[in-house]
């Protein structure tokens, strides 16, 4: 086959937070190339907000754009954590270890629930699903919503058959301007893309859960109090976890953790230029931390070897 250097397809990675949006938004307006297809993998817990927002960006943007959503999954993440019988991927939880020392469990599910399914249905869209080999140079352009402020986060694929674009760094934008311009076209309201139980959410982020969508709240209480043990299939093996486990930082019970509490920064945002507030606020806050699938915002890098599908 003929090698090239141009893409076979070109794919947004679509977490339907703010970064991912506005690229969404472009593409459609045509101040971006166009798109073959935006890909969202969902992991079966996310906020209805964001399934809310993934409809209505899929209804009003992507399909009068002719850009096909296409939603993938490895399976339901709350779920699965619970489930004895499950090979889970581990979420990065809060650790109390039994001599009073903190701790933080490997953060794998970034790479099963969110990287895994995207690259299978990137080499079913190809022509080659695993375990085919992709044939050099063919490969998509896969582009990733990582603004100005996270440019330490772009980093190149690991497999060949995709090669990552990031447009907003192109175009110089902010998280603060995506904020500006999703604003201007009526979608003010957009929300962060993350698993509801995310470990990584800020007090501000879980202040908002609770006193918006008490339904979610009680669900994410109920998840933080069934995972003190950790892994329940580990524990159900004989291996339980020499500690305890926790959704919040403080390592205290979500519904008795300090969530209260605000930050320097998120007082300073409440006075001054609001966009550029916020995204400085979340970011000192913690409140920008959530499930990209390229660039999780916390933690270490997720390990790509066991997710690369490479063959």
């Amino acid at each position: 086959m003929t090698t090239t250097t141009l893409p076979t397809l070109r794919v947004l990675s679509l977490g339907a937070g703010a970064q991912s949006s506005v690229l969404l938004l472009l593409a459609a307006e045509g101040h971006l190339p166009g798109l073959d297809y935006a890909i969202f993998a969902d992991t079966g817990w996310e906020p209805r907000s964001v399934y809310a927002h993934l409809d209505r960006i899929e209804r009003e943007v992507a399909a009068p754009a002719g850009i096909p959503i296409l939603r993938v999954s490895s399976g339901n993440i709350r779920a699965d954590a619970l489930d004895p019988g499950k090979r889970f991927a581990s979420m990065p939880l809060h650790i109390l270890n039994a001599d009073g020392g903190d701790g933080m469990s490997r953060r794998q599910c970034t790479g099963q629930y969110k990287i895994r399914p995207i690259k299978e249905k990137v080499r079913e869209l190809l022509g080659f699903p695993y375990p085919q080999r992709v044939p050099r140079g063919v490969f998509v352009e896969q582009w990733i919503g990582i603004s100005v402020d996270e440019v330490h986060r772009a980093k190149d694929a690991d497999v060949a058959y995709m090669k990552n674009r990031f447009p907003l760094l192109e175009q110089g934008l902010t998280r603060a301007d995506c904020l500006r311009l999703l604003r201007s076209r009526g979608f003010e309201s957009t929300p962060k893309s993350s698993c509801l139980g995310c470990p990584y959410h800020g007090n501000a982020q879980w202040r908002a859960l609770r006193d918006t969508s008490p339904a979610e709240w009680e669900d994410v209480v109920a998840f933080d109090r069934a995972i003190r043990g950790g892994n329940a299939r580990a524990t159900a093996g004989g291996t339980p976890l020499l500690g305890q486990a926790y959704l919040h930082r403080s390592r205290r019970p979500l519904d008795q953790a300090p969530i209260d509490r605000v930050t320097a920064h998120e007082w300073a945002g409440r006075q001054t230029d609001v966009f550029d507030a916020i995204a400085d606020a979340e970011l000192e806050a913690g409140d920008a931390d959530g499930c990209s699938p390229w660039a999780c915002r916390s933690g270490t890098p997720v390990a790509a070897d066991r997710f690369a599908l490479t063959a």
